[in-house]
């Protein structure tokens, strides 16, 4: 499967440890194109509908409902664990991911 940064995918996370976000879930590929054409792995960031309003948490629609993306707990997993596509971020969803990204990793 060909993976594109900005695409939601659904992720098996499990097996866990402590306070990571669990179980079988979408989730954001952060990860640029150019690792996700070459690398095994793919950095992502998980979806959750059940979202605090967090700084570094957005609101995005998928499936017909509001989930929040997760970029307090972004993570490098390997494809064994990527199951399928579900679509992509909007294009103002994805300004918003960068944004986000930007002011709490690099800034």
């Amino acid at each position: 499967m060909e993976i594109k940064q900005y695409q939601i995918i659904l992720v098996n996370l499990d097996p866990t440890i402590g306070s990571e976000i669990k179980k079988t879930r979408p989730c954001i590929v952060i990860s640029p194109d150019e690792m996700n054409k070459f690398l095994r792995s793919v950095v992502i960031a998980p979806m959750t509908t059940t979202s605090k309003n967090y700084p570094t948490r957005i609101a995005v629609k998928h499936d017909n409902k509001i989930g929040g993306v997760v970029l307090d707990q972004i993570l490098t997993i390997d494809r064994q664990r990527i199951l399928r596509s579900l679509g992509r971020l909007s294009k103002p969803e994805m300004k918003e991911v960068k944004s986000i990204i930007k002011e709490t990793f690099v800034d």
